[in-house]
């Protein structure tokens, strides 16, 4: 287990000054096109597997950085290059996390890596959790897998929305119901391998903000996959289902898989958000140096300078909390203050409020496409709602403080 540190060790700013270049020279003059394009920008995922950047090795290095900080200064770093092509090249993390939390050496050696295919055929991957009618509220989640025995098949059926890479996915991940009467104690999640029959792409969505990242329904119309696409075996999830009646016997909660999922990449989309903070404040501080108003630099003024002042103090804020969190995750403290949920709630209302700002700084330039602030603050919309709106973090934290 490693200390809790401020300070990157030699390695680690080694790979933060990698990524840095690549999100400056490769993904930045390239964010505008892709936006317009609300396309997923395949050459520059291909790119970025290439220098290693897209690849499963890659991401086991930073996930398993025993200090936590490999994970947060990574998403920092690629989403200030740019939010939607940075999320159409860490969107398979998702799954390959519902993966690695949920799933056996067997599956995660099999899976894991079709997941992300090689420098020269890359593929994605797709986690499908939420529902039109079941999005924070997991309980109403509808869509059902039966076991058919005979065959040692589950059956889905459903449909899953917001899915990032949904149905353009080489592997999806897919939390179904299995026990209905539990409500999100019943649920289990599957691996539907490429090419399964029944499984398609419904709506593609046209976004406000992280238009580079594809995101679809996707529609499951009798599905079938070996049992051996159960996330944890059967032999797990029965055992489960049966500690799962007995605790609601007592009152007592139990988690579910997409539940464990989500916690485990709160603080990671925490950095995504500073990250996009931190691209808007540079943009906001170099303009305020260089635009002359009145015969002086706007940063003399004082209502400008002190907008700067409070961008700069929340990002560091937001970093802290993310760091924090991250570390006591690999270090194996649970949080019990919900700080990973607090990392992800302030990191994201930050992100809002700084985008916000530097469109004000910048003015009328601001509000225009010529400067890529606007863009910021419309992809910078999405870290309060995916993955648990603020309004859950905050009903999460509440109901840490209440114990």
């Amino acid at each position: 287990m490693g200390e809790f540190t401020l300070e990157l060790n030699e390695d680690q700013k080694q790979v933060r000054d990698w990524l840095h270049g690549f999100a400056a020279d490769v993904m930045r003059p390239a964010a505008a096109e892709w936006d317009e394009r609300e396309e997923t920008p395949w050459p520059i995922i291909q790119e970025a597997a290439k220098l290693g950047i897209y690849s499963l090795d890659f991401y086991a290095q930073q996930f398993f950085d025993p200090t936590g900080l490999g994970i947060p200064m990574a998403m920092e770093e690629l989403f200030w290059g740019d939010a939607g092509i940075a999320l159409s090249i860490v969107g398979t993390g998702l799954a390959a996390v519902g993966v690695l939390a949920n799933g056996t050496e067997e599956q995660i050696g099999t899976w894991v890596p079709q997941m992300y295919g090689d420098a020269n055929d890359v593929k994605v991957a797709a986690f499908c959790s939420s529902e039109p009618d079941a999005g924070s509220d997991v309980a109403s989640m509808r869509t059902r897998a039966v076991y058919d025995e005979a065959k040692d098949e589950w059956v889905l059926n459903g449909t899953k929305t917001w899915a990032t890479n949904g149905g353009i996915a080489n592997v999806h991940v897919v939390v179904a119901v299995v026990d209905p009467e539990l409500g999100s104690k019943g649920h289990a999640s599957f691996i539907v391998p490429p090419n399964t029959p029944g499984l398609s792409q419904g709506q593609k969505f046209q976004k406000h903000g992280i238009r580079a990242s594809h995101t679809a329904e996707v529609v499951l119309e009798d599905v079938r996959v070996p049992g051996h696409c159960l996330l944890g075996g059967k032999e797990k999830l029965d055992d489960r289902l049966a500690r799962a009646r007995e605790k609601a016997k007592s009152g007592e909660r139990v988690k579910n898989a997409a539940m464990a999922t989500f916690e485990a990449s709160r603080p990671a989309v925490g950095a995504m958000a500073v990250g996009t903070a931190r691209a808007a404040y540079e943009v906001a501080l170099d303009y305020a140096r260089t635009r002359v108003q009145f015969g002086r630099p706007i940063i003399e003024n004082q209502g400008v300078a002190f907008q700067l002042a409070d961008m700069a103090t929340q990002i560091d804020a937001a970093r802290l909390l993310v760091w924090r969190a991250s570390w006591m995750a690999t270090a194996g403290k649970p949080f019990t203050a919900a700080e990973g949920s607090m990392s992800k709630l302030y990191a994201s209302e930050v992100a809002k409020t700084v985008t916000a700002q530097a469109i004000q700084i910048l003015g009328g330039n601001g509000y225009t496409r010529e400067y890529p602030v606007e863009r910021m603050h419309r992809d910078a919309a999405i870290y309060t709602i995916f993955e648990g709106t603020s309004e859950i973090q905050r009903m999460v934290i509440s109901r840490a403080l209440a114990k």
